[in-house]
């Protein structure tokens, strides 16, 4: 349980804890979009804001349509409104700058925090 923490979960990977925000993973085309700040109503208006260091480690997104999760260190998440990952290859060929949806894979990425 949490008092209004910006964090959904925590997972215990001995001996670190990781302070996870949960999304959910659009996948557009050849892209999967993070969503990567949160939404609310106020009197004002909508207010959107990010994720920072302080309050998360990471958010783990999960496309229904795809069948997988991703999981997102928050260094690579920081400032930005949303990440694509990409699922095939551009139609331009670009190769550098590219976040690969394979590269974030939420069961391969926990497995390289846990260690053997």
């Amino acid at each position: 349980m949490t008092d209004g923490e910006r964090y959904d979960l925590i997972f215990d990977l001995r001996p670190r804890l990781v302070r996870v925000q949960c999304k959910w993973a659009a996948p557009v085309g050849d892209v999967v979009i993070v969503r990567c700040r949160s939404c609310r109503r106020t009197k004002a208006g909508l207010l959107h804001r990010g994720y920072t260091a302080d309050e998360v480690d990471a958010i783990v997104a999960y496309s229904p349509e795809l069948g997988r999760g991703y999981y997102v260190p928050i260094e690579i998440l920081e400032g930005r409104a949303h990440l694509q990952l990409r699922l095939a290859p551009s139609r331009n060929h670009q190769r550098s700058g590219i976040n690969w949806a394979e590269d974030f894979a939420l069961e391969a990425r926990l497995m390289a925090l846990v260690g053997p």
